[in-house]
């Protein structure tokens, strides 16, 4: 098979894209070949060319917007020195995804997943992506905690993670709701700060409390 040319690729990013604004401002049931083509400006046997079907294209444009987003804030999340800067940067990246229109998207696929079978693997794939950015924040952070010996970071990723969807899909429907939750998630990061501050023997307390209760 011959490498693509920058031309293949530049029409396959267009496609990709155009998949993507087509996905968040038209929906699931609306896009189509014809719809993705002219919201990419392409010919739409295009579509068919590079990727097939319209559902692998849709899923290659799950994969390829998610990799996009964590990019965008892979070095802002580089920089997070505690568990209560985690959560400003996710409230960040909330109203920035939601702004930009990302949040109607995830929406989208989410809804499409059920009847385009290609959509379900590719959406998890990409919230794996932001799965593993945020399980590397987490240990950093919570290593040398009084709770980091009694928490699963991997674990903890896929709720922070699974939390944030949830919460970006029942803004809209309940805006005060998901602010309430936001600030519940605020308040855990401050009890972990609170018991950073603690002397060593309080530490130890702590922690002997907890391996107790988790026997």
């Amino acid at each position: 098979m011959s490498p693509e040319t920058p031309k293949a690729r530049e029409t396959r990013t267009k496609l990709l894209e155009g998949a993507l604004r087509t996905l968040a401002e038209q929906g699931i049931a609306k896009t189509s070949a014809r719809t993705v083509a002219a919201a990419a400006g392409v010919n739409q046997a295009l579509v068919f060319y590079h990727f097939g079907t319209v559902d692998e294209l849709l899923a290659a444009a799950c994969r390829y917007g998610a990799q996009q987003a964590v990019d965008r804030y892979r070095e802002r999340l580089g920089a997070v020195t505690s568990l209560s800067e985690l959560l400003a940067v996710g409230r960040e990246i909330h109203a920035s995804e939601r702004d930009g229109g990302h949040v109607a998207l995830l929406g989208q696929l989410l809804a499409g997943a059920p009847t385009h079978a290609a959509l379900g693997p590719a959406t998890a794939a990409g919230l794996r992506l932001w799965i593993a950015e945020i399980e590397q924040v987490l240990t950093r952070v919570l290593a040398g905690t009084p709770v980091a010996e009694f928490v699963d970071p991997a674990g903890l990723a896929r709720a922070v993670a699974a939390s944030f969807v949830g919460i970006e899909l029942y803004e809209g429907a309940d805006a005060d709701g998901a602010e309430a939750a936001l600030s519940a998630l605020d308040q855990l990061a401050v009890l972990v700060a609170a018991l950073e501050e603690l002397g060593p023997v309080a530490q130890r307390a702590v922690r002997h409390r907890l391996r107790r209760a988790g026997r």
